[in-house]
């Protein structure tokens, strides 16, 4: 675990997914006056260079961010998003990018709290100087996973919980499905947006099933695949799933993959947006 750095890969295609769907959930609960909280369960830097060494080595942004930059039909689904990684960059060239802590940063209100979790010391240490003397965020070097239900319910009622992690142990899978199982025991209206990274299509479609089977209701699935599945290939694409997802996000989710899909894969990817539990199984369930 330790040894994943997200620098190698921050603007990727599935960076574009993840945070575009992010900064629509924000919004989302941003409609209500109430305060929320967003957690970060594994929080990274909170910003990356593309000047950096990591980003240099492997390139990724430019095969996503860096396809969207120069854009001027992006749908208004991207307004927001868009502006927040513009406002990371000084000038006319892409250079910068905010991580999902920076990114929420931008979109968030006085009265909403940021609770980041980090690991590996040197990205912790990057988070810790970015957000020093910031009162209305608290970053912990933890295991994110582990502590989570420590977190909850929050005492603002109402949250936003990314958890994002870098699957590189066997079990993280397994790990996975029993925190969202006891995370959501203990906070039932909480919003939880879960990361997924499509390399082992086999391995992808157990591991919802194992979520779908997990007696969590309300369980929205977004995927986009910028390219066909199979062995050797890689990570050819990513998805979201998202528990309790704000109202609309749905459809709004299906407005935004046919234009990601072009600008991202020439039109050749592959997406979808689909209840993996139908929400009318919760249909009395508290929105947030």
């Amino acid at each position: 675990m330790l040894s994943y750095r997200h620098g190698f890969h921050a603007g990727n295609f599935a960076d574009v997914l993840k945070h575009s769907l992010l900064t629509l959930a924000i919004n989302a609960l941003k409609q209500k006056d109430k305060p929320f909280v967003y957690i970060d369960t594994h929080a990274g830097a909170g910003k990356y260079s593309f000047k950096s060494e990591f980003a240099q080595k492997t390139g990724e942004y430019q095969q996503g961010i860096a396809k969207l930059w120069d854009s001027h039909d992006a749908p208004p689904e991207l307004k927001d998003y868009l502006s927040a990684v513009r406002a990371e960059n000084t000038g006319r060239q892409l250079v910068r990018y905010p991580g999902s802590p920076q990114l929420v940063k931008r979109l968030v209100r006085a009265q909403d709290r940021l609770l980041l979790s980090e690991l590996h010391s040197s990205d912790v240490e990057a988070l810790q100087q970015l957000f020093a003397g910031d009162k209305q965020v608290s970053v912990s070097k933890e295991d994110g996973l582990q502590t989570l239900s420590k977190k909850l319910p929050p005492i603002q009622k109402r949250g936003l919980i990314l958890i994002d992690p870098s699957y590189e142990m066997r079990d993280e899978y397994k790990k996975i499905v029993a925190a969202l199982t006891t995370a959501y025991k203990h906070f039932a209206t909480g919003v939880y947006a879960l990361w997924y990274p499509v390399i082992d299509r086999a391995a992808t479609e157990n591991f919802m099933r194992q979520l779908a089977q997990s007696g969590i209701p309300r369980q929205l699935r977004i995927e986009h695949c910028i390219a066909d599945d199979g062995p050797g290939r890689g990570m050819t694409g990513s998805g979201m799933l998202i528990i309790n997802p704000p109202w609309q996000l749905d459809s709004q989710a299906e407005a935004l993959l046919p234009w990601l899909n072009q600008a991202l894969a020439g039109g050749k990817g592959y997406w979808k947006v689909e209840w993996q539990v139908p929400e009318s199984i919760a249909a009395s369930a508290v929105r947030n």
